[in-house]
């Protein structure tokens, strides 16, 4: 695989065979950024492969390599040869759980040799991270509920030697977890809150937590048909807190780490939490409910007011928490909040390193007037329709009080059609910047 720019092509075109010279010249080919030709041999297999390398191609544009025919590929002349490893990696995934007779194999792929000095022992962790984190979210709702996520779950801290638990039920009542009740009470699937822990006890406290709403019908404020389309979607913040919890415990990062999953369905039936309703929370806060389609955000509360019970050095949530974050930075560009402004520069440099994108968003305290109640201590949801990701944002941000760094990741955990490194459906976004991060912050 031969990386060229529309200044170096003809310099490598020269060092191709005659007939091979002849072929890019027939086919037009000018190195244009992320753009790919197949060279034959004179045997009809493929001799070289030219692809546009600038640094006006994407990110992961290699990641389309990863469709070439079946062979042995090897880089030459990339500027960013590790980038371009990883991209082929992530473009090599392919979901096929639900495929019948031949389609249910793996083909048959183009291999990488990987350049000399690549960390392959850690892209491997890293794949592997993301691959858990997208089989997770492109599973169905019916076969990946509550129950099969804590299974999920616990297959992950069994593997690790992490200790595992889950409240369930009305057991959440009894161990005061009152709103992820609330939340999961209506389906037939109960709610749970999963809970392991993993590492030293003496080393810094990192907790993960991650909303797992297997599915989400609106509840009583239902979604119309083509909102509810993907809500099987809707635990990918859980999906890729389990995909980072799996690097930091492969890579033994010198943490104590502890994953906090509150998984639920958002069902309706007779028992299902209202709009008016005001629901009592673990940390003493009482919440008037706005809507019953933010629910995600009430679930978290529970699981952060339980995390920042411990004083953990960091703290960090992920979900698919609001469509407000799609309006203001689409699908690929994740935004996070943290009052730190140490710990927002630091993941700026890794989200950039990695092509992990991120965006920093305020959390903008004039903006918590939005959730006053006339008759709770707060609403979950801000009236007008403005800032919805900020003041989501800022709901959470009641309930975290005594964690060192607190940052929370608005995900998408989706890509809506496919590109370069990123095939269509379930994504892990913003936890390879986050990995990243955790080795520069608790070093080996």
């Amino acid at each position: 695989m031969h990386a060229v720019t529309p200044d170096t092509l003809d310099g490598v075109v020269a060092s191709l065979a005659p007939a091979a010279q002849r072929w890019v010249e027939a086919n037009g080919y000018t190195g244009a950024p992320g753009s790919i030709l197949s060279v034959p041999d004179a045997d009809g297999g493929v001799a070289a492969v030219l692809f546009g390398d600038s640094a006006d191609a994407p990110a992961h544009a290699a990641g389309a390599l990863a469709s070439l025919r079946p062979g042995n590929y090897r880089l030459e002349g990339f500027a960013d040869p590790a980038t371009a490893c990883i991209a082929f990696a992530l473009g090599s995934y392919s979901f096929r759980t639900y495929r019948s007779g031949s389609e249910a194999k793996e083909p048959e792929r183009a291999r990488l040799v990987v350049p000399k000095g690549f960390d392959l022992p850690g892209a491997r962790i890293q794949m592997e991270a993301v691959a858990l984190a997208r089989d997770l979210i492109n599973t169905p709702a019916n076969d990946m509920g509550p129950e099969e996520l804590a299974e999920a779950a616990r297959h992950l801290a069994d593997r690790f030697g992490a200790t595992f638990s889950t409240v369930t039920g009305e057991e959440l009542l009894e161990k005061n977890f009152p709103m992820i009740h609330a939340v999961g009470k209506a389906s037939t699937r109960a709610p749970r809150l999963i809970d392991f822990s993993w590492g030293d006890p003496s080393h810094p406290r990192l907790t993960l937590v991650g909303k797992g709403v297997c599915f989400d019908t609106g509840g009583l404020d239902i979604k119309p048909s083509n909102s509810m389309l993907l809500m099987k979607k809707d635990m990918g913040g859980a999906a890729n807190v389990l995909g980072l919890a799996l690097m930091v415990m492969a890579s033994k990062l010198p943490v104590r780490l502890r994953v906090l999953i509150p998984a639920v369905e958002n069902s309706i039936a007779g028992n299902a939490f209202r709009p008016g309703d005001i629901l009592p929370s673990r940390k003493g806060v009482f919440v008037e409910i706005g809507n019953t389609d933010a629910e995600g955000r009430l679930v978290l509360a529970d699981a952060l007011a339980l995390a920042d019970e411990e004083d953990p050095d960091l703290i960090i949530d992920m979900a698919t928490l609001t469509g407000a974050a799609r309006v203001a930075l689409g699908p690929e560009v994740m935004p996070f909040y943290t009052h730190d402004d140490a710990f927002a520069a630091l993941l700026a440099e890794k989200a950039e390193e990695v092509a992990d994108p991120l965006w920093r968003m305020p959390l903008w305290k004039p903006y918590a007037k939005m959730l006053d109640s006339k008759v709770a201590d707060i609403n979950h949801v801000s009236t007008g329709g403005f800032a919805g990701s900020i003041t989501a944002a800022l709901f959470l941000d009641r309930f975290v009080e005594n964690a060192g760094v607190w940052a929370h990741f608005d995900i998408f955990g989706w890509s809506p059609s496919s590109r370069p490194g990123h095939p269509e459906g379930g994504e892990a976004q913003a936890i390879r910047a986050l990995f990243s991060l955790l080795k520069t912050r608790y070093p080996a």
